[in-house]
């Protein structure tokens, strides 16, 4: 029997609690996250989806199948035409204008992150690149779905951040990490025991990485 996504995950299960249970989730969860934290972090996140969209492109270059290119190309424009449209409005709301976005400098730990991923995809193939996104794609679906677990948790009105949470449980999300999940599970069933080590030390790294991200926005550090 082959490896799948889960088999990333108990690899580095202490990593993965840490992202997925961080301060800022928690906080975020609460309803008691800084505001001037949650800015910074979305600030960043806009410029991380910059570069999301540049490791989809990075992406349909890598594929090798019309399939692939298909996805490559799917997933660039979701991120283009929806959810940085999305993201946008998103910073509106909270007071930040696309010009701001514009001039954003990156925080060392957005620059560390992106540079990972896309370092990786240019070293490695489509299944590296992918391992190195899914921290992001699948841990922020999980995420919301782990808040929505927590008798911590305040949503609706109460709650100043409870429409990031629902975007990461939406119908759509949800299906693009289930979709996600099970092109990895396809993927991992095929490879060698030291070839899944290989991307298990890709995932894990990505995963610390992730963590960094949050403590940036907790810390509002640049």
């Amino acid at each position: 029997m082959g490896y799948r996504f889960s088999d990333l995950t108990d690899a580095c299960h202490q990593d993965w609690r840490a992202y997925l249970e961080h301060d800022f989730v928690r906080a975020l969860g609460a309803g008691r996250l800084d505001e001037g934290a949650f800015r910074h972090y979305l600030q960043q996140d806009y410029l991380f989806l910059v570069h999301f969209s540049r490791a989809y492109a990075l992406a349909a270059y890598k594929s090798r199948t019309l399939a692939e290119l298909r996805q490559a190309f799917d997933g660039l424009k979701t991120i283009l035409d929806v959810e940085l449209d999305l993201h946008i409005g998103f910073c509106r709301e909270w007071g930040i204008s696309e010009d701001d976005l514009a001039r954003l400098p990156e925080a060392r730990a957005t620059l560390a992150y992106t540079r990972y991923v896309l370092e990786t995809g240019h070293r490695g193939d489509l299944l590296d690149l992918h391992v190195a996104l899914a921290p992001c794609l699948i841990g922020y679906g999980e995420i919301a779905n782990w808040l929505n677990t927590q008798a911590f948790t305040v949503r609706g009105e109460a709650n100043p951040y409870d429409a990031w949470i629902a975007m990461y449980e939406s119908d759509d999300f949800q299906a693009a990490m289930h979709d996600e999940r099970a092109w990895l599970d396809a993927r991992l069933a095929e490879v060698s025991p030291r070839r899944f080590q290989e991307l298990s030390r890709v995932f894990t790294e990505a995963t610390r990485l992730e963590i960094d991200f949050w403590q940036m926005g907790l810390d509002r550090r640049d």
